[in-house]
């Protein structure tokens, strides 16, 4: 399954740098937020702020970059395919 980001400011109160994460057919299944460098548990690293359908539930990782990130929504989108 093919998806797409498109960059996206998030209102977090801390940081802002996102990314929305669209499905084939535009809807949204995730929503990506780069941790601010002065964040103390994950400094720069992306964090899955909101998963919905395959990429929903209750683990919400970080990654150390971006292409990480997409390694794992790639896996997980194809899933039950």
């Amino acid at each position: 399954m093919s998806y797409s980001l498109q960059p996206v400011r998030v209102a977090t109160g801390f940081d802002e740098e996102g990314m929305m994460v669209l499905d084939e057919g535009q809807r949204l299944v995730a929503v990506l937020v780069r941790l601010s460098d002065s964040n103390e548990v994950a400094p720069g690293q992306w964090f899955v702020e909101a998963g919905f359908g395959r990429l929903g539930g209750a683990n919400h990782p970080t990654f150390t970059n971006l292409d990480m990130a997409q390694d794992w929504i790639s896996q997980h989108l194809a899933k039950g395919r």
